[in-house]
């Protein structure tokens, strides 16, 4: 009988790839070479006592601590760790010879968003999920994806843990933005590396940025699709609102100081399935609908909230916004 897989049945019920980033806006990327079990941090070469520990600190930090290496497995010489701020762009990096060292540093000023004392980071680093021991598709989807990314950019390509989505494999995530991509096929990776670079995004694979909640990464996706908007500095995320019922208006700041309102209603998918290859039963992931969208100029404020995303105070439909193609 052929065993389930979960990035197998995403691709065949098209599922829709954005808004489903998962929410992390500080992360601490750790060097460590060798084999990852399923919790990758606590099932790996690090000393037990230093995983636990720098698992509390970024816990209290509110980060997500990610493994990561080399592609293959090598190690890179002494130790690197990565301490990134997506929210704001900025990477720093520290390295040490005992990774024990890692809990002298001021974990405090990352919960602040504060720097914490490392090198600037001036390159982009580019994210793969290989962790198959946590989802049998990572590996399968993440491990053709790495290679091709190492060959083109082997500086800034590294093997990662679990960063969440494994339905969506090959995942690739670029930072200092937390960029992530979904089924990201080997050709496609360097592809997007090298738009990165030239600060635009790939949409057709993008599933969101790791700082914005979901329903806002839909509408930032929804309003780049219907306005042409590529460039990662396009848009910046200014408010959600809760409007009728499952109803969210979300305003962005445009290029050339323009603004946006996006309505997205959230449901439920209407088949239930198992999200991983490893899940305990069956679930529906959301959908984001999106309802309206309107162009509210350099300064305006957004427009009042409807009694329902229907009423003639919401924007206009979707198709209504009217801005240069890039």
């Amino acid at each position: 009988m052929t065993r389930y897989r979960c990035a197998a049945e995403a691709r065949a019920r098209a599922e829709p790839l954005a808004g489903t980033a998962s929410l992390v806006r500080r992360w601490i990327l750790l060097e460590q070479s060798g084999p990852w079990g399923r919790d990758a941090i606590l099932e790996s070469r690090l000393p037990a006592a230093v995983a636990a520990e720098l698992g509390s600190v970024a816990e209290q930090v509110n980060a997500r601590l990610i493994l990561i290496r080399r592609p293959g497995g090598g190690a890179s010489g002494r130790r690197r760790c990565f301490v990134v701020r997506s929210d704001r762009a900025l990477v720093e990096e520290l390295v040490v010879d005992d990774v024990a060292e890692l809990l002298d540093v001021d974990w405090a000023a990352l919960g602040r968003s504060a720097a914490v004392g490392g090198a600037p980071v001036h390159e982009p680093l580019h994210l793969v999920c290989t962790n198959g021991r946590h989802d049998a598709c990572c590996a399968e989807f993440g491990q053709p994806l790495v290679k091709a990314m190492a060959a083109a950019r082997a500086t800034q390509t590294w093997e990662c843990s679990h960063i969440g989505g494994d339905r969506f494999a090959g995942n690739l995530v670029c930072m200092p933005h937390g960029l992530y991509y979904g089924h990201v096929a080997a050709a496609d990776g360097p592809r997007i590396a090298t738009l990165y670079d030239r600060g635009l995004l790939d949409l057709p694979h993008y599933r969101g940025r790791s700082c914005h909640p979901f329903v806002v990464q839909a509408a930032e996706h929804a309003l780049r699709v219907a306005c042409d908007l590529h460039h990662v500095t396009d848009l910046t995320y200014r408010e959600r609102r809760r409007l009728a019922g499952d109803a969210f208006r979300i305003t962005f700041g445009g290029p050339d100081a323009s603004g946006f309102a996006v309505d997205m209603r959230v449901a439920r998918d209407p088949a239930e399935r198992p999200l991983t290859c490893q899940a305990g039963g069956p679930a529906r992931p959301p959908r984001y609908e999106l309802l309206a969208i309107a162009e509210t100029g350099a300064s305006s404020p957004s427009p009042s909230s409807p009694s329902s995303p229907s009423s003639p105070s919401s924007p206009s439909s979707p198709s209504s916004p009217s801005r240069p193609r890039r």
